[in-house]
């Protein structure tokens, strides 16, 4: 028997469109629900104790809405702060979205690594715990920015950004 509930995949902004995108090429018949947490966004700018507490009650009401069969944080943001606190509240699957440092590290011929990302993601104990598993062996540089946000969501509402600000 195939499951119908939906996957539910969670961001503050339009980004995890980019994770969304994927799965539905993947997974053509599944059906997928998408949030995207505006009221909250940029989690970039939020502290981390604002970030630990929004996001499992937000998901949870979420859980309770769609019944989803696995939930998907398509927020590097919320995923390094608040994944822990989600699995520990929710009695499902929950997949988070981190920087990609494992796959950095295994395909740098260089072994300098860069992590971009929202400030609030790149001075994660999360990311330096990913370092230290997955890429001792490498330098890697950490640049956080707001502004890095503010790019990606324009660039995925189809504005192409100004010269100056790339």
């Amino acid at each position: 028997m195939t499951d119908s509930r939906p996957i539910l995949f969670f961001d503050s902004g339009m980004g995890g469109l980019s994770v969304l995108a994927p799965t539905a090429k993947l997974l053509p018949q599944a059906p997928l629900v998408y949030v995207a947490d505006s009221a909250g966004f940029p989690y970039g700018t939020r502290s981390e104790g604002e970030i630990a507490a929004r996001v499992p009650a937000l998901l949870g009401r979420l859980a309770e809405r769609y019944d989803p069969r696995l939930i998907v944080i398509a927020c590097n943001t919320a995923s390094t702060i608040a994944l822990q606190h989600v699995r520990a509240a929710l009695d499902l699957p929950i997949v988070g979205t981190v920087p990609a440092i494992k796959p950095a590290a295994l395909l740098s011929q260089s072994r300098v690594i860069g992590v971009l990302g929202t400030d609030a993601t790149v001075r994660q104990p999360y990311v330096d715990d990913l370092a230290a598993r997955f890429a001792s062996d490498c330098t890697v540089l950490r640049h956080g920015s707001a502004e890095l946000v503010a790019l990606a969501e324009a660039a995925l509402g189809g504005e192409a950004p100004a010269p100056e600000r790339l």
